[in-house]
């Protein structure tokens, strides 16, 4: 049943559970699943920038510090609460992809790699590098204004969870698992909704342009990953979403930054 034919109070029960299930699968937030949440969310991927906001403005708490500590406190007090808000799995898509990045093989073997839970050297430098990079991000975060700050983080959030909508809505799994369980359930159509949910992101920095180009940065970061899964694994998987969440975020932050510092 589409959301067309539900009632109102249908719709705002199936959004609210989409959020729910958002919420469980995106963060490590205590929330309470009920049936139907996981199903509600895979067929409402606006619900993903939704989380966004709410993600990325808990994490931002941190740097409501700036100006008043040093950058550097502020900066690592913001990489600990990204993590302790959205949690620590979504870095396995990371490790793993970055095991696949450089296994000799072909596509048959790449995704063995993928599965196989031994941790490589590709998967420790890639997770140093998002770390890493995450970490500098929230230094140059911390170097802005207080509302700069937060506005780029949120919308940093929010463009990596459109990102991930839009995988859903337009990209092609590899084979079953969680990637095909998000693909076969949304249509390329669906991305719109997701896209009005991240469109009030951009403002966030007004009169600035640094929220936009956030947004921005975050989306065109996923596609990097999204391209090389398609080209070289035959689709997208679960751990290319994970690892999209994460070079999003990363990308989105510096790419505001920049925008901050130059525009």
């Amino acid at each position: 049943m589409t959301n067309s034919t539900l009632s109102p109070g249908a719709v705002a029960g199936r959004w609210l559970g989409a959020i729910r299930g958002g919420v469980g699968f995106l963060t490590r937030l205590p929330v309470s699943f009920r049936d139907g949440d996981w199903e509600a969310l895979r067929e409402t991927p606006a619900a993903f920038p939704v989380v966004g906001y709410l993600a990325g403005a808990i994490a931002a708490i941190p740097l409501l510090a700036v100006g008043t500590l040093s950058s550097g406190p502020v900066a690592f007090a913001y990489l600990l609460a990204v993590y302790a808000v959205v949690g620590i799995h979504h870095l396995d898509g990371v490790a793993d992809l970055g095991d696949a990045l450089v296994v000799h093989g072909d596509t048959e073997r790449r995704r063995e790699v993928l599965k196989d839970t031994t941790t490589g050297v590709g998967a420790i430098l890639a997770v140093a590098v998002v770390v890493a990079g995450l970490a500098l991000g929230g230094l140059g975060v911390a170097g802005l204004t207080v509302a700069g700050a937060v506005g780029v983080v949120i919308a940093a959030e929010v463009g990596a969870k459109l990102g991930m909508a839009a995988m859903a809505c337009l990209g092609h799994a590899s084979y079953e698992g969680m990637g095909k369980s998000f693909t076969e359930a949304s249509s390329p159509a669906s991305v719109l909704g997701p896209i009005a949910v991240a469109v009030p992101a951009v403002g966030l920095t007004w009169p600035h342009p640094a929220a936009a180009v956030a947004v921005c940065g975050a989306v065109a970061a996923i596609a990097l990953p999204w391209y090389w899964a398609t080209h070289h694994l035959g689709g997208i998987n679960g751990d290319i979403f994970g690892a999209a969440n994460e070079i999003g975020r990363v990308a989105g932050v510096h790419a505001g930054v920049i925008a901050w510092t130059l525009l």
